[in-house]
């Protein structure tokens, strides 16, 4: 079992850092920031505090990753901090791994939220024993152009700011990945929204509880024989959760990771799969396609796999804690969380 942090509430510090990509920094890019944390301020009631580093620029940040670790290490140990938001993804978070002391982690269990290559970075408190949010960003969801999507804004209070069981998660009703650039000429636009076509069963029935493990499937690649690879016993009696980053991989890719999951013995010791919408949608029936037939290579067409969930790599999206039991039920095609991910 993860340690669980504690909620936050109307008034509480939180930090943000740049673990992966800097450029929230760069001066081109403040106003983007700037608007992100309005939104923490204004709809959630927060007091946000930018970490030392975390501001300087992706040039400097690229260049010096003990930096970007350092920011998460005053982040977890200052007691003023309530709780911590990752500035956006990136691609090589994996080079702070030297830099990162667990037990501070470990000792100062507090909200950690981000997505993409903010996976290692979740990784890093798993290894130390605590849960942590898979969700949105500060550059992406909360600095959403015009206001934020209500779905993400209920998402962050059902999650971060209530100790009740989060419950069944809805499907939204329209999403988007348009790109728009990050632009202050574009401030004022809003990024076109298409329909939704739910939750879909690719195979399985019946209903199926574990806890949460997973992240971005490209990026959980780069941890793979490192010591942050979780431990056997997280495998067992878990749901994973998989999405696919911008670079939109080739389908083969999902077919040869998942053959690593079934030769580790990871996909035959899990209860369920759920899977992210891909951005733009790309490859949406291909991936489909190479899931059922990596599950037919092993003989685990049983195994509950729930397709285009609303997280991950497409707006507006739900938050996944760490180890909190969910449930997959085949018969209704729902998705829940059993529990609160906070205390």
């Amino acid at each position: 079992m993860l340690i669980n942090p504690k909620k936050l509430q109307p008034g509480d510090c939180v930090a943000t850092v740049s673990p992966s990509w800097g450029g929230a920094g760069d001066p081109e890019l403040r106003w983007r920031y700037e608007q992100g944390v309005k939104r923490l301020e204004e709809v959630f009631g927060l007091k946000v505090v930018p970490m030392p580093n975390s501001l300087k620029g992706g040039e400097y940040l690229y260049n010096n990753p003990q930096a970007r670790a350092e920011d998460l290490m005053t982040a977890f140990s200052d007691e003023r901090i309530k709780g911590i938001f990752a500035n956006i993804g990136g691609e090589e978070s994996i080079r702070l791994l030297p830099y990162i002391d667990f037990d501070v982690i470990r000792k100062n269990p507090k909200i950690f939220m981000g997505y993409s290559d903010v996976t290692i970075s979740h990784l890093f408190c798993h290894k130390a024993g605590v849960s942590s949010f898979y969700g949105p960003a500060i550059l992406t969801d909360f600095a959403e152009n015009v206001e934020m999507d209500p779905y993400t804004i209920e998402m962050v209070k059902r999650t971060l700011f209530s100790t009740e069981a989060i419950g069944e998660i809805q499907p939204v009703k329209e999403w988007t990945s348009e790109r728009l650039e990050w632009i202050e000429a574009n401030k004022d636009k809003r990024r076109k929204m298409r329909p939704n076509t739910g939750y879909e069963l690719l195979q399985g029935s019946g209903i199926a509880q574990g806890r949460l493990i997973g992240g971005c499937i490209e990026v959980l690649e780069f941890v793979k024989g490192t010591e942050l690879w979780p431990e056997k016993k997280y495998w067992e009696n878990s749901i994973l959760f998989f999405e696919t980053s911008e670079d939109k991989p080739d389908p083969t890719y999902i077919r040869y990771w998942l053959r690593n999951y079934a030769a580790q013995g990871i996909l035959q010791k899990t209860k369920g799969i759920i899977f992210g919408k891909p951005q733009d949608e790309m490859y949406y029936e291909e991936y489909k396609h190479e899931i059922l037939k990596v599950m037919k290579e092993y003989s685990l067409e049983d195994l509950p796999i729930l397709y285009n969930l609303n997280f991950g790599h497409t707006e507006p999206k739900f938050i996944l804690p760490y180890g909190a039991m969910a449930e997959i039920d085949c018969t209704k095609v729902t998705f829940s969380i059993r529990e609160s991910g906070v205390e």
